[in-house]
């Protein structure tokens, strides 16, 4: 069963801390970084480092591929086997052919962290999808929908494709337009509808000083730029010798290419053509790799905006057991 898009609950007004009324104690971990920088591996080792001070921890998926199921390959998704015995959530949530929504995601992820919370356990959320780690970790409040407007937006962007919509919402908005950019689809359509519903800019980035939801600590992961692209070239070519063509192949007729999240996403889109015969293996494997690259530096330039956060080197030693020092105050 796939899971609908309920309106994120009403979570109450922040206090001078940032935390929520209502919400229980303790602080939240926060790891983030483009991905290929060890995002995954830091996460278990603070974990392993909480574990030794006699503190239990839980992981929280922040990557919004790995909420599909049997989208496992091409999203680095770790195998039980490899969680090391860390209970792990938010993984393998959704259907192939649900829409995934930070709306959605944030109201789930929060009751996950408050039930982690509230069993005297460290939250850790980690991932790499910007707009869903900041829904989760900042007093975000998203704007309703009306499903007319987003219809006609949505028809809009079908007929006439996304630069179409980006000229409107330059018009409109030129600030949310900017950052955007021409070619996503969605997120335009969806600035137009909230600017129609309630006149004012939608809200695209990160305040320089955004309130947090609850208490948090923020631990980065990062990496030199010629090793985090050779890196991520390396991951793209074993995601091909690991089977992500026979995964797309198993896929399908669960409804994959239907799925307007799912079949976008990098390496399955290309992996689709490359079946459909559209592209040759060789052709799909570098324009994954170029759009993989493109996403680390969006992904980079997202994470630095964030205040307070303490960046290391992927592997450096010790740096898990600082955080876990850093985290338990």
């Amino acid at each position: 069963m796939s899971h609908p898009d309920p309106a994120p609950a009403d979570r109450g007004s922040a206090d001078a801390t940032g935390r929520l009324a209502g919400d229980a104690t303790g602080r939240l971990a926060v790891v983030v970084g483009a991905t290929g920088t060890g995002k995954s591996a830091f996460a278990l080792d603070l974990a392993d480092a909480l574990a030794r001070r006699g503190s239990a921890a839980e992981i929280v998926n922040a990557d919004a591929m790995q909420l599909y199921r049997g989208m496992d390959v091409g999203t680095a998704k770790l195998s039980p086997g490899e969680r090391r015995g860390v209970p792990h959530h938010l993984l393998d949530e959704l259907d192939v052919t649900a829409e995934a929504s930070v709306e959605w995601y944030q109201g789930r992820a929060r009751d996950v962290i408050d039930d982690i919370l509230r069993r005297d356990r460290v939250p850790i959320l980690v991932g790499g999808s910007g707009l869903y780690v900041s829904g989760v970790a900042f007093d975000f409040r998203f704007p309703g929908t009306d499903p007319e407007i987003r219809a006609r937006y949505e028809d809009q962007l079908e007929r006439e494709g996304a630069r179409a919509l980006h000229e409107l919402l330059r018009e409109r908005d030129p600030a949310a337009a900017t950052a955007i950019g021409p070619h996503n689809g969605r997120r335009l359509a969806r600035a137009l509808e909230v600017g129609e519903l309630t006149g004012e800019s939608f809200a695209v980035g990160l305040p320089d000083d955004a309130p947090l939801w609850h208490p948090a600590v923020f631990f980065g992961l990062e990496e030199e730029r010629g090793v985090l692209v050779d890196r991520l070239d390396r991951r793209v070519e074993a995601m091909w010798r690991d089977g992500l063509v026979d995964e797309v192949r198993a896929l399908l007729p669960q409804g994959l290419e239907q799925g307007v999240t799912a079949s976008r996403a990098i390496g399955y889109a290309q992996a689709i053509a490359e079946v459909r015969g559209d592209l040759s293996e060789s052709e799909a494997q570098d324009a994954t790799k170029q759009l993989t690259r493109r996403y680390a530096r969006r992904q980079v330039s997202w994470f630095r905006r964030y205040p307070r956060v303490s960046w290391s080197r992927s592997g450096t030693p010790g740096a898990a057991e600082a955080a876990a020092d850093t985290l338990l105050g």
